[in-house]
């Protein structure tokens, strides 16, 4: 049934878009969803430099500069792959001083079946000379206020933004949004909720594999989820679903250590 609600918002479209923070306290019933809604604002040339848009309709970061970290979904199986096209290094995907790289090989998550382990590695023809982005490797950042970015649909149903969007939305906690209506599959340990009880931000179809981030100790982005699945886009009592890359963090270094 869960994989059959992931259908319904993260999957990769032709669009890229809306976005997320997390408080420190798990959202109450009372807590309304600040401005913007889903869709965000726009993100300043240079802000979040380790963002890149894949060509298939997903999201995905830096997680080294010849290495992009995206989701199991969003890719087909574990091999050489010269189809998807990674650009970076600009908010907006028709300026003329994007980068372009095309992919060489892919790495899902082993047992990857639609349930958790939503995770994947794409290798680049070369790299990028850009900022990457750190992932969490203890549970300490799973929680608080995080940011997500992409270039996905601003509403439920819309189409790809040209311009990368930003937006925070709450933590919410392994309890409360199993609680919520399609939410009983919930994967704890492998899985972060995040949004507001009254819904209006949120990723957005073609946000998939993206990062949801937050700042570090050192005041530095810290990447703690990937885009993953949720009902709808931005609806009340319904959260957005994230990998929890913690939990994967080793494998995730491994696989890109073989690449």
């Amino acid at each position: 049934m869960k994989s059959l609600l992931k259908a319904l918002k993260r999957c990769a479209v032709a669009g890229a878009a809306a976005l997320a923070v997390v408080s420190l306290q798990p959202v109450s019933s009372a807590q309304a969803a600040p401005a913007p809604v889903v869709g965000g604002t726009r993100a300043a040339q240079g802000e979040f430099p380790f963002m890149v848009r894949l060509s298939m309709g997903c999201g995905g970061a830096l997680y080294t500069q010849q290495i992009v970290l995206t989701a199991a979904h969003c890719v087909g199986r574990t091999g050489a792959n010269t189809s998807i096209t990674a650009t970076a290094g600009v908010v907006d995907l028709q300026s003329s001083s994007r980068i372009q790289v095309r992919s060489t090989y892919v790495y899902r998550a082993p047992g990857y079946n639609g349930d958790g382990k939503d995770w994947a590695l794409i290798k680049l023809a070369q790299p990028i000379n850009l900022p990457t982005l750190k992932i969490a490797t203890t549970t300490q950042y799973n929680t608080g206020t995080f940011t997500v970015a992409g270039w996905g649909a601003a509403s439920e149903g819309g189409s790809q933004q040209r311009y990368l969007l930003k937006a925070t939305v709450p933590f919410v906690s392994d309890a409360t949004c199993r609680s919520y209506s399609g939410y009983g599959g919930l994967i704890a340990n492998e899985e972060i909720c995040a949004g507001y009880t009254a819904g209006g931000v949120d990723t957005c179809q073609g946000d998939s594999g993206g990062p949801m981030f937050r700042r570090d100790s050192a005041n530095q982005w810290i990447q703690v989820g990937i885009v993953s699945w949720g009902i709808g886009c931005a609806r009340p009592n319904a959260p957005g679903v994230y990998t929890e890359v913690s939990t994967f963090a080793s494998a995730i270094a491994s696989a890109a250590a073989g690449l």
